[in-house]
């Protein structure tokens, strides 16, 4: 749906009566706004406005109206509310009064970052594979720190407590038009994964958002707490967001295979970007165990890499980056992993050599020459403080909110 005309047709033949207009926070976070169908219009027109100035990392104080345009294209039932009075929810840009875009917006930092990608010949796909435990609640309603379950990985029912609410996330998912590639149980009690094929990184992130929205409200809704902290059980794996990444020449005359360049640039700025792919504290207690990378390093199929290249029979060719965890705002995340791979790309940088070796039981005199990620949140911070290539693509209101711990 491109056009108001088009989005009034489906909202009356769906019995719409509430829309929620979308957006985010430099963190990811999902914000909201309802308004009732006969306001769509003058959404579409003028926009609704909001008050920036409270919202982390927007720096808005001066000028604080900021109005939602709603992206038509985004508009999708949210099949967990009643079906009499339905409701919709619809992504938004974020403009100034005058229409300008507003530029703290992340999901216009990742539109700018598609641009510049088209201008070097080069479409950019993502694919994320989502991890998340689910934790019982208490007579009160309270979360707990029990596990629905004692499953391992890919374990079936009755030791999978989670399949039914896998299902039940899947069927509301393709409702909402995102197909599921595939789901199971993860290695962790009550640890879940969910993975999607890749598409276009603006549509790739609004999934991506859409999908944790959707875990939270349905297990809730079963009674259940979906968690997506980095490693919410100390001595049980961390839950990551592995993502796949897969570069194509929008030319077909011209042959060349750019991944290598762009995944060395994602190699030479992976330190510095961090911070944003893995923005908590415990982001840092998963790396480096149970499938969590370590090093700087790259591999074929190789789990205990920071990138693999996966084996695909098809004879397609994608990067897997294993560090991100789901406290990733998608959009900032997205935007910067195409950044460096450009700058990959315009460097001519070259690969290091692959290593076809087990990092988890690696020698230190293999370990002790590789670059390593950050051990804290505050290396992280610091490594995006004094990064010029951060401060390029960054807002400075944005780098400074997540170094400053107390916002997120």
């Amino acid at each position: 749906m491109r056009t108001y005309e088009e989005l009034m047709e489906f909202i009356e033949e769906e019995n719409v009566e509430f829309i929620r207009l979308a957006y985010f926070d430099v963190f990811g976070r999902q914000k909201n706004i309802a308004i009732m169908a006969g306001e769509l219009e003058r959404a579409m027109r003028y926009g609704i406005s909001i008050d920036g100035s409270a919202i982390a990392g927007f720096d808005a104080d001066i000028r604080s109206d900021l109005f939602l345009r709603p992206d038509p294209s985004t508009l999708s039932i949210v099949p967990w509310r009643p079906t009499d009075g339905r409701v919709c929810r619809v992504f938004c840009d974020i403009v100034y009064p005058d229409g300008t875009p507003y530029e703290h917006d992340t999901r216009k930092l990742l539109k700018d970052a598609v641009q510049a990608a088209a201008k070097y010949g080069i479409d950019v796909k993502f694919g994320s594979e989502m991890e998340f435990y689910v934790f019982r609640r208490d007579e009160n309603g309270k979360v707990t720190d029990q596990p629905i379950d004692e499953a391992g990985y890919m374990d079936v029912e009755p030791l999978d407590g989670g399949e039914n609410l896998r299902r039940d996330i899947c069927y509301a998912l393709v409702e909402m038009g995102i197909t599921p590639e595939s789901s199971h149980h993860e290695r962790g009690p009550g640890q879940m994964e969910i993975d999607f094929r890749y598409s276009d990184p603006i549509t790739a992130a609004d999934n991506a958002s859409t999908v944790k929205w959707a875990i939270r409200s349905i297990c809730a809704s079963s009674g259940c707490y979906a968690d997506f902290a980095p490693k919410p059980l100390r001595d049980k794996p961390g839950s990551g967001m592995h993502l796949n990444i897969s570069v194509h020449n929008r030319s077909k005359e011209d042959g060349e295979d750019h991944t290598d360049a762009f995944m060395a640039g994602i190699l030479r700025y992976i330190r510095e970007i961090t911070l944003f792919l893995n923005p908590h504290r415990t982001s840092y207690e998963r790396f480096g165990k149970m499938e969590a990378p370590r090093y700087v390093s790259w591999a074929i199929q190789n789990r205990s890499h920071l990138i693999r290249i996966p084996a695909d029979p098809s004879g397609n060719r994608r990067i897997e980056l294993r560090s991100p965890d789901a406290g990733a705002n998608p959009y900032l995340s997205f935007a910067l992993l195409i950044y460096a791979g450009l700058q990959g790309i315009a460097e001519q940088l070259e690969l290091p050599e692959t290593m076809e070796i087990n990092l988890y039981k690696a020698d230190r005199s293999v370990t002790d020459k590789l670059e390593q990620l950050p051990g804290t949140r505050e290396e992280a911070a610091k490594l995006a403080a004094g990064s010029d290539f951060v401060r390029r693509f960054v807002p400075a209101a944005c780098l400074e909110a997540y170094i400053n711990e107390k916002e997120i």
